[in-house]
């Protein structure tokens, strides 16, 4: 009877082992990105026509500034940062010495009154600026920027938070990467773009695991996008790094034990 509840116990421990070893682990084609899904997959160029040019908003704003020969025209043109340093040390000196767009498109500059800007890229903005001001002088450089061109990072991210992006566009790897990352938590086969429309804000899921990513629409961000990387189910059960050392301690207990009682 001794022998037969040990040969039980022996059992149900391994059982139990091997079990927490194969359900506790992810898999290593969960965590991987970009994945070939067949051998015959050969292609290796990935066409995204779309334009990726941020088109303005109302609500956005614009950092524009004029530079002319003349100081006392430069000041002129410039009544926002006229009283400080034309360095731009901070985010929050950039967002007071920038224009607003209205909510009927519009921004108010010096000299040209209200411009309409909506749907114009910044270098369509900055045309639009260099021509008016053409009627009142030559030689002077036009300088526009957006301001608000925030990402958001949530979830399974090794750094989640907000990043500014000091640049045109920036594609979903580029933001992960910023972040440091996804965690080995990530469900990488369902992340969340959460985007602000016209009519409120819309949820839409990628898959970073499959090539057709490079295709999709939302490839690439755009400003104020939320990122979120929800956890792989039954991550509280699961080991990025398996406890090799508390495991084989717990065996060696187990034998102890088995061999004071046999």
């Amino acid at each position: 009877m001794n022998n037969y509840f040990l040969r039980s116990f022996r059992a149900i421990i391994w059982i139990s082992l091997v079990s927490l070893i194969f359900s506790s682990c992810i898999p290593q084609k969960k965590m991987l990105y970009l994945q070939v899904q067949e051998e015959t997959d050969t292609l290796t160029s990935f066409k995204n026509e779309r334009k990726i040019e941020y088109r303005i908003q109302p609500g956005d704003n614009l950092y524009i500034r004029v530079v002319t020969l003349d100081e006392k025209t430069t000041l002129l043109l410039n009544p926002l940062s006229s009283g400080t340093s034309t360095n731009i040390s901070n985010d929050a000196s950039v967002y007071l010495n920038s224009y607003n767009v209205s909510e009927s498109g519009y921004l108010d500059f010096p000299m040209i009154g209200e411009i309409f800007v909506q749907n114009s890229s910044i270098e369509e903005v900055k045309d639009n600026i260099q021509e008016k001001l053409n009627t009142y002088m030559k030689e002077f450089i036009v300088i526009v920027k957006l301001v608000n061109f925030n990402i958001t990072m949530l979830g399974e991210v090794n750094n989640p938070g907000q990043y500014k992006i000091y640049q045109d566009n920036i594609n979903i790897f580029e933001a992960v990467s910023m972040a440091n990352d996804l965690t080995d938590f990530a469900n990488r086969n369902k992340v969340a773009i959460i985007r602000q429309t016209k009519t409120g804000s819309e949820v839409v899921y990628i898959d970073m695991t499959k090539r057709d990513l490079l295709l999709s629409d939302y490839y690439y961000l755009k400003p104020n996008d939320i990122v979120y990387a929800q956890p792989v189910k039954g991550k509280q059960f699961t080991f990025a790094n398996f406890p090799y050392g508390v495991v084989f301690g717990f065996i060696s207990s187990t034998i102890l034990i088995l061999s004071y009682i046999k």
